[in-house]
């Protein structure tokens, strides 16, 4: 069989499995890491999937999803935003850090500063995955269902600071010898020069007609590419995706930002999303977990990030939102699948983590991402949410 062939299956199986995993509300881009997971256990097309085609297509994914975040990240509204939101966030990212941290130090014997990168990413939302699920309950114009959406895209800020600082990490253990850390820091710079120059040029570039659309999706992908080019020079490709994203939200044209967000988002959901879900599983040890041992620090790891979200958003939640409210907003925070995946996958390729702290986190995550959709159904129907 040969890479198209085995990406027909993927998309062919992607397709059966999520319409199944929607009937039970559950985002159907699960099923392609589920599909990863099982070929974790065995593996035919090993061929294929350890080929630098079936790599460069993964990174590719990585690096669209990456940029929607950054295109969908707001700055100036989130400025705006009330100090609910910003105390909420911070008490929430703050508390599962702090035990993140000393969970990963102390049982994966990781240094602080790595566990403190690790956790706070561990901590950040997924917000890709959120927005459906509240949208299938009828709560995202709700008061909750804004306030959790809001919580979402702050700790994007988080995600940015968190992909700096592992970029920066993974450039100096990539092996670069004609290049320093003063290097480095220039080209991360350039990045951000960038996106003031084009932040700078947009009322040039808003005059600009283009006459047919499929012109203007070639001048987002050549700014997507640009960015990720510069950054690839010392392994930033995913924070060049990133600013991209920025870049492009600040520049474009008001009347084109609706055909930009939803085409990149059939680009990267129809066609390169699955195939990092797929390798993302791929990566995953599913039976180096399959003992007592493993299965305990897979289930600390959810318990610890449960109680620091679910305390954390009932103590300040309870006083503005109620207590129901905010219970139901704590465990809607406890969705991941977010740029957490794409830094610790950074991180094990990069060898600073190890591939048991990698699989742990990575079956934690699909604990929350199967388990959250359940419990908030049984949450919002028993408490009637969303007739409130």
């Amino acid at each position: 069989m040969n890479l198209i062939l085995f990406l027909a299956g993927v998309f062919l199986i992607t397709f059966l499995l999520g319409l199944v995993l929607e009937e039970i509300k559950i985002p159907w881009i699960f099923a392609a890491l589920l599909l990863g997971l099982l070929l974790s256990i065995y593996n035919p097309y090993n061929a294929i999937t350890s080929s630098p085609s079936f790599d460069f297509l993964s990174k590719l994914g990585m690096y669209f999803l990456l940029f929607i975040i950054g295109f969908e990240l707001d700055i100036k509204n989130l400025i705006k935003q009330g100090s609910f939101i910003v105390k909420t966030t911070a008490v929430i990212i703050i508390a599962e850090t702090v035990l993140g941290s000393l969970l990963v130090h102390y049982l994966f014997g990781v240094g602080w500063f790595v566990s403190v990168v690790v956790a706070t990413s561990f901590s950040t939302v997924g917000e890709a995955i959120l927005l459906p699920i509240l949208d299938e309950f009828k709560l995202v114009k709700t008061t909750l269902g804004q306030t959790i959406l809001s919580i979402g895209v702050l700790d994007d800020l988080i995600e940015i600071l968190v992909i700096l600082t592992v970029s920066v990490m993974v450039s100096k253990t990539a092996g670069y010898a004609h290049l320093n850390i003063w290097v480095n820091i220039i080209i991360l710079c350039a990045l951000f020069i960038l996106v003031f120059a084009m932040h700078r040029l947009h009322s040039e570039i808003r005059k600009v007609r283009f006459g047919d659309i499929h012109l203007l999706f070639i001048f987002v992908l050549f700014t997507i590419f640009l960015f990720i080019g510069v950054g690839q020079y010392v392994e930033s490709g995913a924070l060049g995706a990133i600013l991209a994203g920025i870049a492009l939200r600040n520049m474009m044209p008001h009347s084109k930002m609706a055909f930009v967000d939803s085409e990149i988002r059939t680009v990267s959901y129809g066609l390169f999303a699955p195939i990092f879900f797929l390798s993302v599983g791929l990566n995953t040890d599913v039976l180096g977990l399959i003992n007592l041992s493993d299965i305990m620090l897979i289930g600390l790891v959810v318990i610890v990030t449960a109680i620091a979200k679910i305390l954390g958003s009932y103590l300040v939640g309870k006083p503005v939102l109620g207590t129901k409210k905010s219970l139901v907003m704590g465990v809607s925070l406890m969705v991941k699948l977010s740029t957490s995946i794409v830094v610790l996958d950074l991180l094990l390729e990069s060898n600073i983590i190890s591939s048991k702290l990698f699989s742990v986190l990575v079956a934690a995550t699909a604990i929350f991402t199967l388990g959250v959709p359940v419990l908030l159904t049984e949450l919002i129907k028993h408490w009637k949410i969303g007739t409130k």
